[in-house]
């Protein structure tokens, strides 16, 4: 089979086609014939052996999130059926409870190999069947980005009438505005980009902030509400990440989602303590965290907010180059 790997040396340059044996469904497997990927800005980060050993090893089949269709069942296999369209969940073995260290040593994409290959044996345990009415490349948006953004809205509590931030018009933040519209609650949404802030008005933003017009957007989230925000997704990190104590309510949630603008932060510890700020570090969700968020999408019918520009299997290096351009408005997939 077919499979798109970093090999080598590490770096965008050392992304190649590849080949490796067609595997088959052992005992408990689902061999599936994959369709379809999407980027996440941690692939860029494994590009640079970022994450250290958890970067995994060379020849490494590149990026976690994918979906496709089950072409074959392993013995024992009941929860699945020739057809079905899936998703393999990215931390092998995470199916409920919370995020232990094992779980981060089987991340997929490194340091296990990806999912941009033409097929792959998954035990049955670590798939998910997409929602019945997406396409493979929308549902290949779903494992990192909206497992994410689900954890962080739920896991803050959202209720009907309350008020989310969302930094910036990428896969975790769109995702994340519109689970808190199915919940009820306003969004202001921030963006470099008069059109992305249009784009993302037009799903059903509140009020949108130019931070490059506003750097203390704060400031102006104040003004629409002088209370706060209830919840600010934060993905920014290191430089976003005291505009958003100064932008959420005493008694509110900063998600920590991402590290975009810097990775270490000095905090004003003073806010957090006496405003009895709560700070969320969200990253993914178990695979029965991912079951109940498709629930919810089968019942509000929610479509994934997809870039323009639709990448081919083969061009996986300039997919994650994209990322990193950042022009893109949701998320970046790979149809194959």
């Amino acid at each position: 089979m077919r499979v798109m790997e970093l090999a080598e040396s590490w770096g965008l340059d050392h992304i190649r086609l590849g080949s490796r044996p067609d595997p088959v469904a052992g005992p408990g497997e689902v061999l599936v014939r994959m369709a379809a990927a999407s980027v996440n800005y941690r692939d860029a980060v494994v590009l640079r052996r970022g994450y250290g050993r958890l970067s995994g090893d060379l020849p490494l089949i590149v990026l976690s999130d994918g979906a496709g269709r089950v072409e074959a069942l392993g013995d024992g296999v009941t929860r699945f059926a020739v057809g079905d369209l899936v998703c393999p969940i990215i931390m092998p073995g995470w199916h409920a409870g919370p995020l232990r260290q094992e779980h981060r040593e089987a991340l997929l994409g490194g340091p296990r190999d990806g999912v941009v290959r033409e097929l792959m044996a998954v035990r049955a345990d670590d798939l998910v069947r997409a929602p019945s009415y997406m396409s493979a490349v929308e549902a290949a948006t779903l494992p990192c980005a909206a497992v994410t953004a689900w954890s962080a809205v739920i896991g803050a509590g959202v209720k009907p009438g309350e008020l989310v931030v969302c930094q910036g018009t990428g896969g975790v933040s769109l995702f994340a505005l519109q689970f808190a519209r199915m919940l009820g609650a306003e969004v202001i949404i921030t963006s470099g980009s008069a059109d992305k802030l249009a784009r993302a008005l037009a799903m059903g933003a509140s009020h949108g902030i130019d931070y490059r017009a506003q750097p203390e957007w704060s400031r102006e989230v104040r003004r629409l509400t002088p209370d706060g925000a209830d919840l600010v997704i934060d993905v920014g990190g290191g430089g976003t990440l005291a505009q958003s104590l100064r932008a959420v309510r005493a008694g509110g949630t900063v998600a920590l989602i991402g590290v975009l603008a810097g990775a270490t932060a000095e905090l004003d510890l003073g806010r957090v303590v006496t405003q009895s700020v709560r700070l969320l570090g969200v990253t993914l969700g178990s695979r029965a965290t991912f079951e109940a968020m498709v629930r919810a999408l089968e019942l509000h019918a929610q479509k994934p907010a997809i870039d323009d520009h639709l990448w081919r299997f083969e061009e996986a290096g300039q997919a994650i180059a994209a990322i990193e351009a950042g022009r893109h408005f949701g998320k970046i997939c790979l149809a194959f």
